[in-house]
């Protein structure tokens, strides 16, 4: 029998299909918790990774939509409800992520990516706070970064969207922390990752996250694993942060450092 860290939870994962996402879902199934898997169009993906999860031993619920959509949002938790009876933990990792300058960004653009990567986290909060004061218990994590820190050229409404986030963390720590419910962040850095949308970063063309010189400015001299986000996550998500609300793990090799 599973007796991981997160055994008897189930946690509502966005963004699950791949990359940083799927590696959260693998490593919650490992721990134990059942699960809820989002994504938005990639079906055949979605189900990979669910089968993956399931051979854990772990229930598993897929879910497509678009989060940045409320009434998409509030269909997947309600589902996940009567499937799974609960949402213990909720990871926000859904992004777009488009490099523009503010005069080349679309007002339609604009609105999208707010969408998707901050007004997403307060629609699902917003679904399984309820269930979770119920319980006295509950976590949350939203998937931040570098733009939840710093501002750079052409990612004005990334660091909106991020900054915003971070914000939105720390007031629903501050206002559910009295009902036993936990709010973080986790701030990836450079990660390995598959980058389908070349478009979305011009600047990669001059130095690739994984190029000498971008490596020279991260302390361990590596770029991140999904995993090593993932294992932050399920910190968050478990017992062992008990004490943790409010707060942001900073996941980037000592990029940022200050």
């Amino acid at each position: 029998m599973n007796r991981g860290k997160l055994q008897g939870r189930a946690a509502l994962i966005t963004g699950a299909s791949r990359n940083i996402g799927r590696a959260i879902a693998l490593a919650f199934a490992a721990e134990g918790a059942d699960l809820v898997l989002n994504t938005r169009v990639n079906v055949e993906e979605l189900d990979a990774v669910a089968a993956e999860c399931r051979k854990a031993g772990v229930r598993v619920v897929t879910a497509l939509g678009d989060v940045g959509d409320p009434a998409v949002c509030q269909a997947m938790v309600e589902r996940g409800l009567a499937e799974l009876g609960a949402i213990d933990v909720l990871v926000c990792n859904a992004a777009i992520r488009p490099h523009k300058s503010v005069t080349d960004t679309s007002v339609e653009e604009w609105h999208k990516v707010l969408g998707v990567n901050l007004h997403s986290a307060f629609y699902l909060a917003r679904a399984v706070v309820p269930g979770m004061k119920e319980r006295r218990r509950g976590s949350i994590i939203a998937l931040g970064g570098m733009s939840s820190l710093t501002g750079r050229p052409n990612t004005a409404v990334v660091t909106v969207a991020k900054t915003g986030l971070l914000g939105l963390v720390r007031a629903l720590a501050a206002e559910l922390g009295p009902f036993g419910i936990r709010v973080n962040m986790v701030m990836p850095g450079f990660i390995d990752t598959e980058r389908r949308h070349a478009e979305w970063y011009p600047e990669f063309r001059q130095a690739p996250p994984g190029s000498a010189e971008e490596l020279a400015k991260i302390p361990l001299r590596r770029l991140g694993r999904p995993d090593d986000i993932a294992d932050a996550c399920v910190f968050l998500a478990s017992d062992a942060s008990s004490y943790v609300t409010g707060d942001s793990i900073r996941v980037m090799g000592g990029r940022v450092i200050g």
